[in-house]
């Protein structure tokens, strides 16, 4: 067994040196490499919680202008809806006031023409009562003078 702790010796003292000279020259680049590593990875996720956050926050703007533009576009369409309705309302009324106004012309008209009827009317029965009033009579008086008197009669019967 004496063979095997000199050499457990020997060996321990080997990897000492070793893990020394390892040490001096390559431990502190190693370090830095895992280190530096460890730095990006850090950073990766950093920069992917500050984009994931900024990417709610975006998120809940979105939703936001979205329902602000449903908004607007709801408010839009009924302004538009009670302009179209009062726009039909005064067309409405126009129309109204266009009819009655035909209605009360037509009025006139009938009424004029009832009185230019009557008017014709009076003149036949004139001109008729003249024709048998100078046949009954069978003696010339003057014509201007019977239009007047059956004139006043037709006058005096009519009201």
């Amino acid at each position: 067994m004496e063979g095997n702790v000199s050499t457990i010796i020997i060996t321990i003292i080997n990897f000492i040196i070793a893990l020394l000279f390892l040490k001096h020259f390559f431990f502190e680049k190693i370090t830095k490499v895992v280190d530096d590593r460890n730095s990006e990875v850090k950073d990766t996720i950093d920069k992917a919680n500050a984009d994931k956050k900024e990417a709610e926050v975006l998120k809940i703007e979105t939703q936001k202008n979205l329902e602000q533009s449903k908004e607007q576009g709801k408010s839009i369409v009924e302004d538009y809806k009670q302009k179209a309705e009062k726009v039909s309302e005064q067309i409405k009324n126009e129309a109204s006031s266009e009819a009655e106004l035909i209605a009360a012309r037509a009025k006139k008209d009938i009424e004029r023409e009832k009185e230019k009827a009557e008017d014709e009317l009076k003149k036949k029965v004139v001109d008729l009562a003249v024709i048998l009033s100078s046949k009954a009579l069978e003696k010339a008086i003057d014509e201007a003078e019977h239009r007047r008197l059956i004139e006043e009669f037709i006058a005096k019967v009519g009201n």
